[in-house]
């Protein structure tokens, strides 16, 4: 299992670095590192009882305006809309909107905003013109056109028709610092989550050396210590059901899952699953393995399916929320539909690459697409579709694990020796609704999917997941008619290794506010960042542990 410590940080040195992040992991231990808070964890412990999921929010420092910019900000003009837009997504579509236009004490990033206007902003089950009121980083009001208020125009961005919805939430990135940092860190990887509208996101870290020097933990962690480990602060803990092929994540038996589960019981803690295992089957003989097909060959719909029987039936027995991580196999649905069915609270998420990318068409040697479980084959990928659109897979994750291009293409193409995982962090939103909008999902099925669910697993719905009054305010700003390919010299995170380059997308990002502070705007990133910790606060068992026999 996996999982991250929650520790209080020294002070941050506020002289490190040139650079600042425009996102960090919250639920980590603050540490200095160049002006970002960064995360830690603590070690894996020999039955793979392990990392817990960290939270990450981007947060903009607060900024002193100069004199001159204060006399600027007085005369600042609302922005100007000339973008036409597509009339079947909002009544009046044939008025025109644009970009916002430069004016005289212009809107730029890192700047604090106190009104966001729009024709159309995404509110529980309606899309509308409305104005979002922002006071002390917290929605404050939702006022509909006619309700506008008329202040001197300072702080003010209305945005015409550009939609307007709550900040993405994204339950599953991998961050490789600390650890791997050449790999990945939380400069490059924020940016990126940044500029696709990001808001949240849960670190899964890839990487053990982590907690020796920390006094919360001392030596490995042992199934004992998970209920200490939630009540200070963990918020979930991950484990794989077979072996991992990575040294430092070993895997779960089901003893340990039931000592696990029975500790777990009366908490409101979630334990996530990768949910493959050994097939009882025969494998088949693999033989060319520079073709796609051997490696999906090598795993098939069972080990999806056996693996959430298995999930199913725990889940039912203990009653501990469960989440299924990266479900594939369309075949594993009916298992988790029956489950529900019979009171077992189990959520699943799918990614973007199963939903955007099916198995005819790799091409032979492209490795870039191998990720566990496999990318299956067009019509399993509409089956995923049709499970989203009925409510039965409850979100939609980047699952975004970044390596170079090294670690892909350094055994020729070889798909079982090159190392899995697919890095679109950015991306997300577009590939979503590039797929989504010509299935018919509309633009409050988006928000549910990718920030109201994810809030919800992440025990983030009180602050974050909607436009409501007193939710914090995290938007993103997007232009959904909005084309453009996605190429090397746009990406923020540092591994440009990807499937999507080439890729024509709809739906473009045009700011980011955290907190009601610009994190992103057109293409430019704020100065600098800071991070703020969100700790769990979980419900404690009552009742003495007995054993689970």
């Amino acid at each position: 299992m996996m999982g991250m410590v929650v520790l209080m940080p020294p002070a941050l040195r506020k002289d490190e670095g040139k650079d600042a992040p425009v996102l960090q992991v919250e639920g980590a231990p603050r540490l200095p590192c160049s002006d970002w808070l960064r995360g830690r964890s603590s070690p894996l412990d020999r039955k793979g009882i392990g990392w817990l999921a960290a939270r990450g929010q981007m947060m903009q420092e607060d900024q002193i305006a100069s004199e001159s910019e204060k006399k600027l900000n007085q005369r600042a003009k609302e922005a100007v809309i000339n973008r036409s837009f597509d009339p079947h997504h909002q009544p009046d579509m044939s008025r025109k909107s644009s970009t916002p236009q430069a004016g005289p004490a212009k809107l730029d990033a890192g700047s604090e905003v106190m009104y966001v206007r729009s024709n159309r902003v995404v509110l529980d089950n309606t899309i509308g013109p409305a104005e979002i009121v922002i006071s002390n980083g917290k929605i404050a009001e939702v006022l509909p056109k006619r309700n506008w208020a008329r202040p001197s125009g300072e702080k003010i961005l209305d945005v015409g028709d550009l939609v307007v919805m709550p900040g993405i939430i994204d339950p599953h990135v991998h961050i490789c610092e600390p650890g791997h940092p050449s790999c990945e860190g939380f400069a490059s990887v924020t940016k990126a989550a940044a500029a696709g509208g990001i808001t949240t996101i849960v670190d899964m870290p890839v990487c053990l050396n982590l907690a020796k020097s920390y006094e919360l933990i001392e030596g490995e962690i042992e199934q004992a210590e998970l209920l200490p480990m939630l009540k200070a602060g963990v918020p979930g803990f991950q484990c794989f059901l077979m072996a991992t092929g990575v040294e430092d994540f070993s895997h779960v038996c089901l003893q340990d899952l039931h000592v696990a589960m029975n500790e777990l019981q009366d908490t409101d803690c979630v334990l996530l699953f990768h949910a493959e295992q050994e097939p009882n089957q025969p494998m088949p003989v693999l033989e060319d393995t520079a073709e796609y097909s051997t490696f999906l060959d090598s795993r098939p719909d069972t080990m999806e399916v056996e693996a959430t029987l298995t999930i199913a039936e725990l889940c039912l027995q203990y009653k501990v929320p469960c989440h299924i991580i990266n479900l594939s196999s369309a075949q594993a649905l009916p298992i988790i539909k029956e489950a529900r069915h019979k009171g077992a609270p189990i959520t699943v998420e799918t990614t973007h690459h199963y939903l955007s990318l099916s198995s005819e068409c790799i091409p032979p040697g492209g490795t870039y697409y191998k990720c566990c479980p496999p990318i299956r084959e067009k019509s399993n990928q509409e089956q995923l579709w049709a499970a989203l659109k009925v409510g039965l897979i409850d979100m939609v994750v980047s699952a975004h694990v970044p390596c170079f291009r090294n670690l892909k293409d350094g055994n020729n193409g070889d798909f079982l020796k090159a190392q899995a995982g697919i890095a679109s962090l950015q991306f997300g939103l577009p590939l979503f609704w590039t797929s989504a909008k010509c299935r018919g999902f509309s633009f409050c099925d988006l928000v549910q999917l990718l920030c109201k669910n994810p809030a919800i697993l992440s025990r983030l719905e009180d602050h974050k997941g909607s436009l409501s009054p007193g939710k914090d305010a995290d938007l993103v700003i997007w232009d959904p008619e909005k084309e453009f390919e996605v190429k090397k010299d746009i990406i923020h995170h540092k591994c440009k290794v990807t499937p999507y380059l080439g890729f024509q997308l709809c739906g473009k990002v045009f700011a980011t506010l955290i907190r009601g502070r610009l994190v992103y705007l057109n293409g430019k990133f704020a100065p600098k960042a800071q991070g703020e910790l969100l700790v769990s606060e979980r419900k404690m068992p009552t009742k003495i542990l007995s054993p689970y026999y």
